[in-house]
């Protein structure tokens, strides 16, 4: 099966799906990102020789920034919002790691927020660096709320009560807290530490038969309550929040004053509060 990308690289090795992400200059979930990510799962859920897909990046301080603000803006409507029948394709490629009979793995090296830190919630196992690894849901600074499965994930991997902090917070939380509240499988203390860990891990599980490896996932998947109604209710109310006059505002300022240059991603959670009190003021 082919594995070529624009924004990602993808190599198999014995049974283990490496895929790096690519996309300059802070690994933006960009609309061409997503439908990279989105085919990649597809096809992998697919692929008999996949056993384990380990998701790493190539810049050190990002593995993926958040979902594209301008592609959000463009989803603003007046009209009402209306309850879905079905999950939007986020959704699904974010169930997709989660349910494919395959070991999902992310190498969180670096910063992640957003959708970004959706899809990596979705994934099986987590493993970060400390100092290096944060993470940050910033969009109800934005106006909006973590509509690609945040407000679901969070809740099962951390505590409601923790998920509310991330969540409502805005706030980088870093490695440490993030191994403490079990969000992270461990932490190490350099990349090169990481890598050699889940490497290791990864062919470790692809040693053993791939039916096995599937049948034992869906097993403790089934120790999970049902997603579908939870996932269909925060996308009613992540478009609720779409249509209220602050997400325009606070998305606009955001994007003014910096949103997805470099040196705001850096600072995000001091970020997030400059650009929602700038927002307020103008008001």
């Amino acid at each position: 099966m082919s594995y070529d990308y624009e924004t990602l690289k993808a190599t198999l090795d014995h049974g283990v799906l490496t895929v790096i992400i690519n996309n300059p200059p802070v690994n933006l979930m960009t609309v061409q990102l997503f439908a990279d990510l989105a085919d990649l799962t597809l096809k992998a859920g697919q692929d008999d020789g996949v056993k384990v897909v380990v998701f790493g990046s190539a810049d050190p301080d990002f593995f993926i920034a958040h979902f594209d603000v301008e592609a959000i803006l463009g989803l603003i409507s007046e009209t009402p919002a209306v309850k879905a029948p079905n999950l939007s394709n986020f959704h699904q490629m974010c169930e997709r790691v989660r349910t494919m009979p395959k070991a999902t793995i992310v190498k969180m090296g670096g910063r992640t927020g957003g959708g970004g830190n959706e899809f990596a919630a979705s994934c099986d196992m987590r493993f970060g660096v400390r100092g290096k690894t944060i993470i940050n849901q910033m969009e109800v600074a934005l106006g909006i709320l973590p509509g690609g499965s945040g407000t679901q994930r969070l809740p099962r991997l951390v505590g409601r009560n923790r998920a509310m902090e991330i969540c409502l917070g805005s706030d980088d939380i870093d490695a440490e807290t993030l191994d403490k509240w079990g969000y992270l499988n461990r932490i190490f203390e350099s990349n090169s530490d990481l890598d050699r860990f889940v490497d290791k891990l990864a062919k470790r599980i692809a040693t053993w038969p791939a039916e096995a490896v599937g049948l034992c996932k869906a097993s403790v998947n089934n120790a999970e309550p049902d997603w579908q109604a939870g996932l269909l209710e925060e996308a009613y109310l992540f478009d609720q929040t779409l249509r209220t006059p602050s997400a325009e505002s606070n998305m606009r300022k955001a994007m003014e004053m910096g949103l997805q240059a470099r040196a705001g991603e850096l600072r995000m959670g001091e970020f997030c509060f400059e650009f929602a009190q700038a927002a307020n003021v103008e008001a």
